[in-house]
């Protein structure tokens, strides 16, 4: 399965950039990106792994749950 790199703009736009098949391609690309975008412009980027596109744009735009750490 591939990894899937995306640009994520306020409020949650998805831009597709990119299908790698090794993670540490995927990697080395979002982090040179996250790089050389200006700090505090609320931009992301991120690497999914997934079956296909639309499965992997599902996965990015579903809320996840806040993590507990510790006992209730």
């Amino acid at each position: 399965m591939p990894y899937f790199v995306y640009k994520i703009s306020p409020p949650l736009q998805l831009d597709y950039i990119d299908t790698l098949e090794r993670y540490q391609d995927a990697r080395k690309l979002v982090r040179s990106r996250r790089q050389a975008e200006e700090p505090g412009s609320g931009i992301q980027y991120r690497l999914v792994f997934a079956r296909q596109q639309a499965e992997a744009e599902k996965l990015l735009s579903t809320p996840r749950d806040e993590r507990v750490i510790g006992e209730d």
